[in-house]
């Protein structure tokens, strides 16, 4: 059995940017959810697609922004689509998926959890974790926990992510704490880059290891003095930017057997409402089919 978790803010966003405009009866913007049905629909008849959920930032904001005010909102988003984010929610659940919507924590996070919660269940072989997104890269594990690039089609194992960052999984919020997250709001420590610090993490495996003085470095690190000198006076600040990198295991996701993820077909009656809304009956036909 494989369990996929999808991550619905990024899959609305990819539509948003990709997929032609569209107007529903009542004049607002919907191409993202009409893109997004089509995209799940396509997801649900692979064959080896059984236990599905998927994940939205229901609000934009989270617990992060109130520890650091430069984390990410939702200042600058389109408003047409910020306004389908709960049209996207009742689509995928109309499509008899799992929805996981996020408010004090983001998507990212109830995909972590889900696929530590169950990933050692019985008959779970692999989790894929369908989403490009570098934060996932943390909860990686072997080829159990996998993250997978729906769009390119490619899935990236414990070794891919050692292969792109130079770092295991588990070191992935330090690397971001250090190099910075432009997309999180996340500035990083200044001067440490992605070769610098992939060097020292592969050693020291976590910021916090690293040494005050670079004459005490294991490694050998082009910069080190001004590289040790920076985080040494930043120190507080990496602690910080590496709790806002690391994903949270605790979210509520309101299922604790894998087989609540079995998919069983779509919500008629529900899925009905929500093509007159889209103003698109074709739709209806094609996933009830």
């Amino acid at each position: 059995m494989r369990v996929h978790l999808v991550d619905g803010t990024y899959e609305l966003f990819r539509m948003h940017f990709g997929a032609p405009p569209s107007r529903a009866p009542d004049g607002r913007e919907v191409g993202a959810t009409r893109a997004l049905l089509r995209s799940l629909h396509g997801l649900l008849r692979e064959p080896d697609v059984t236990h599905v959920a998927i994940a939205f930032d229901s609000v934009v904001t989270s617990f992060r922004n109130a520890l650091y005010a430069g984390y990410k909102t939702g200042e600058g988003m389109d408003p047409e689509l910020h306004a389908q984010f709960e049209l996207a929610e009742r689509a995928a659940a109309a499509l008899g998926l799992v929805v996981w919507p996020m408010v004090e924590m983001e998507a990212d996070d109830a995909l972590c959890s889900g696929a530590l919660r169950f990933v050692d269940a019985p008959k779970v072989e692999q989790v894929f974790l369908c989403s490009p997104d570098k934060d996932l890269c943390q909860v990686v594990q072997g080829r159990r926990i996998v993250t997978f690039d729906r769009r390119r089609g490619r899935i990236t194992d414990e070794d891919g992510v050692r292969a792109k960052f130079g770092v295991p999984p588990s070191a992935i919020p330090d690397y971001l704490a250090l190099v910075g997250d432009t997309a999180d709001g996340i500035p990083g420590i200044p001067r440490w880059g992605a070769k610098s610090a992939a060097r020292v993490l592969a050693h020291y495996r976590q910021l916090e290891a690293i040494p005050t003085d670079p004459d005490a470095w294991k490694v050998r690190v082009r910069g080190a003095a001004a590289l040790a000198s920076n985080l040494a006076d930043r120190r507080e600040e990496a602690a910080l930017y590496k709790r806002l990198a690391t994903l949270r295991e605790d979210a509520a996701l309101g299922v604790d057997d894998v087989e609540q993820l079995r998919w069983r077909g779509v919500d008629e009656p529900l899925l009905a409402a929500v093509c007159e809304e889209l103003g698109d009956d074709r739709f209806l036909a094609r996933f009830a089919a």
